[in-house]
């Protein structure tokens, strides 16, 4: 059969219909089909197109799949080429390459025909011990005319075999259809897995029509099926294997400070010893900068990290983090290769910050945790001028970032610790509350240390400077060279700015004053607006009502002339910290007998009974636990951070090991305390859905203000220099302004 050639008169298939071909003009044809209709197409084009064909032509060559051929089996790829030789020969009278040397006679196509060549090759191949008949060589023949040089390879060496074998499909089907279902269900054996296969398969075909296979058949056949596909291993692994996108994935990528920050929380692997020696879990969220991998805030606090700590994280991502008695010198940012005169110049809030950068966010990257879509997160979100991007639902690969950053804390840090506990019980230790000795603010303070000498002077290999590329960088090496390009804009926080940040509610204002939560909150400047509504139509004329979930002793009300802070009437009956959630667990064991108010005297007074019986080791585990926790949170709050200094925690023991100086004694089980059900969750559910953690975070030029009187300066011109700093901050920016990092003259300094 010889191959078609596109001529004129040709006859072609093209776009679903017959044509000719009537002129032939270098790269174009013009083809007019029966009917009369004619196009004019690049011949190029007309070649390529998938439907092209030309009547009464055979169908073009095929090309080997090389790649293949060179994956076979050395004896496979070389009968093939044998087999090639052979019909070369047959059909040119040359084995090899056509012209060289004669044909031998048998072979000649000058005077043999081609039956009479294909009966010469058949008969020689038989006699050379090949089973080849005078068909078996012109069906070799057809196979290399169609397919090249594959169709020569023995096709039951090639043949693609399935996973499953000779599985019945039916069977198959049900295993899959099973495993499927069963994805979000609690992990089971095989041997229930077959009984749920064979009860769905007697439901559809019906009893005894399609039969199991053995059972250690069956288990082969489950992992032909489940692995790889995420349908098996524990019920964590499946839903996050289910939670996945569909790939492609597109990195992540981050081009300057602040464009991209991740926000996420996880339990620390280490027991904190809470008041009267109770130990606890504490929660730790941080805030991890994409472009440099630094981690600009790291918050812990009780276990339940809600959307006032989150909102907090914004707001310590703008201040600088101050240096803390008893930190190293070399911890400071003068002393790192952060660009110190130059920053300070522009904002003296980093006169003796630590070294550890203030990046203002543009976007922040949340999951879908009732923490980061809560509507006072968002609020303070808006009020930053940063702006939310949630993940989907339970995917953890979409802020992979932060999941890692993790691991290396738990990796750098927590194991390192007395109390570790491990990332899950498996891993815990058996005395791993009996070796807990640092307190909530102590392993805070440990913690900020470690983040920056330990993972801010470190080496990421993520982090690669754009003009050593082959060097990896620390994130503050990153964080220099891109405040370089991208400039710094300091963002000051007033007092204002934090009341902004804590969650809000609408409320009315009353002849009593604001009532919510079960408190009553009064205060003589409310009395022009009692019984008024705001000017803030939307909200059916209540009045904008700020709370601090962590120290409900207060609120703040915005009224037409600024902030009013109101307390609670009972204010004076509580005389030991506490918060929403155990004046919430009070509530709930105080019988109301006399009217509302009565009630809530009764409550203050039953609250500050619980306190004062937690502080001297009395009452039920329950009790002493709740306590505990409401202290360890008030201790780390400051609801003022810009008018009243920070206390900063006692300086660690440099020699300190695995105690602390005193003792803490772990409370016993009590009879009619802790039971092997009960649980925390119950008593820190808020019934009006508010918002429980510490909502209060520390101006650092304000604490280093509160510490200026203790240091020590070692040269006389120490405070001449921050004057004279000063003064050429406010020459800059001039009255009320704000001056603006100049990529250009810190080129030209350099």
């Amino acid at each position: 059969m010889t191959r078609a050639v596109v001529e004129v008169g040709a006859r072609v298939r093209y776009d679903g219909r017959v044509w000719t071909v009537v002129v032939l003009e270098g790269a174009r044809g013009t083809l007019v089909t029966d009917e009369g209709a004619s196009a004019v197409v690049l011949l190029p084009y007309l070649l390529a197109d998938p439907s092209f064909e030309v009547e009464g032509g055979c169908a073009p060559g095929r090309v080997s799949p090389f790649g293949l051929l060179e994956s076979l089996p050395v004896e496979l790829r070389e009968r093939a080429l044998a087999w090639q030789r052979h019909l070369r020969e047959v059909e040119t009278g040359f084995p090899g390459a056509v012209g060289q040397g004669a044909p031998r006679e048998q072979f000649d196509p000058a005077t043999r025909s081609l039956a009479q060549r294909e009966r010469a090759k058949a008969e020689e191949l038989t006699a050379a011990g090949w089973a080849a008949s005078t068909a078996t060589v012109r069906r070799m023949r057809a196979r290399y005319r169609s397919e090249g040089l594959w169709g020569l390879v023995d096709g039951r060496a090639v043949r693609e075999r399935s996973a499953v074998g000779r599985a019945d499909e039916r069977v198959v089907a049900a295993v899959r259809k099973v495993l499927e279902g069963q994805r979000e269900r609690s992990t089971g054996t095989l041997v229930r897995l077959r009984r749920r296969v064979g009860w769905l398969l007697e439901e559809e075909y019906g009893a005894g029509v399609v039969a199991l296979p053995p059972a250690s058949t069956f288990n082969r056949l489950v992992h032909a099926v489940a692995d790889g596909q995420g349908l098996l291993g524990t019920a964590a692994q499946r839903r996050w294997h289910a939670s996945r996108p569909a790939p492609p994935f597109i990195p992540t990528v981050a081009l300057r400070p602040g464009e991209l920050v991740m926000l996420d929380s996880t339990p620390l692997d280490v027991m904190a010893v809470l008041e009267d020696g109770v130990t606890g879990r504490l929660e730790l969220s941080i805030a991890l900068d994409v472009a440099t991998r630094s981690i600009c805030a790291a918050v812990l606090r009780p276990v339940g990290t809600t959307s006032v700590d989150a909102a907090m994280l914004l707001a310590q991502m703008v201040v600088p983090a101050v240096m803390r008695p008893g930190w190293d010198a070399a911890l400071s940012m003068q002393r790192s290769v952060i660009p110190y005169e130059r920053l300070v110049a522009l904002d003296a809030r980093l006169e003796g910050a630590a070294a550890r950068p203030v990046i203002m966010p543009e976007t922040v990257v949340v999951d879908q945790g009732r923490v980061y879509v809560s509507a006072s997160f968002i609020s303070a979100c808006e009020s930053l001028g940063v702006s939310v991007q949630p993940v989907p639902p339970a995917n953890g690969p979409a802020k992979g970032n932060v999941e890692r950053t993790f691991h290396a804390i738990a990796d750098g840090f927590s194991q390192y610790l007395p109390g570790h506990t491990g990332s899950d019980v498996s891993q815990r230790g058996a005395a791993a509350e009996q070796d807990a000795c640092w307190s909530l603010a102590q392993l805070q303070e440990l913690l900020e240390e470690w983040v920056i000498c330990g993972w801010q002077e470190r080496a990421h290999e993520a982090l690669r400077h754009p003009m050593m590329p082959r060097v990896a960088v620390s994130p503050n090496e990153m964080w220099a060279a891109l405040v370089a390009v991208t400039g710094y804009v300091p963002v000051p926080l007033s007092a204002d700015d934090y009341v902004e940040l804590l969650p809000v509610r609408w409320q009315a204002v009353n002849d009593y004053g604001i009532r919510f939560g079960y408190r009553t909150y009064d205060h003589p400047g409310l009395n022009p607006y009692r019984r008024r509504r705001s000017p803030r139509g939307e909200r059916n004329g209540r009045w904008e009502v700020h709370h601090n979930p962590y120290d409900p002793n207060r609120v703040w009300v915005r009224l037409p002339e600024g902030w009013l802070e109101v307390p609670w009437v009972h204010a004076a009956a509580v005389r030991r910290p506490f918060t929403a959630f155990t004046f919430d667990h009070v509530r709930r064991t105080v019988e109301r007998r006399h009217g509302r108010e009565d009630h809530e005297a009764a409550i203050a007074q039953a609250l500050d009974a619980l306190l004062r019986r937690a502080s001297q080791g009395l009452g039920s585990r329950r009790e002493r636990t709740v306590a505990a926790r409401a202290q360890a949170a008030a201790q780390m709050t400051d609801p003022s951070p810009a008018t009243a200094p920070q206390q900063w925690p006692a300086p660690l023991a440099p020699g300190a090991s695995f105690g602390l100086p005193g003792s803490f004694t772990v409370p016993l089980q009590d009879a009619d305390g802790w039971g092997t059900d009960d649980s925390l969750d119950d008593i820190e559910d808020n019934q009006d859905d508010e918002d429980y953690l510490l909502a209060a975070l520390t101006d650092g030029q304000d604490a280093a203000a509160g510490h200026a009187d203790e240091a020590e300066v070692s040269e006389p011109t120490a405070e001449t220099a921050r004057d004279q700093a000063a003064e050429r901050t406010l020459d800059a920016t001039g009255a009320g302004g704000m001056r603006i990092y100049d990529p250009y003259q810190e080129a030209q300094a350099w």
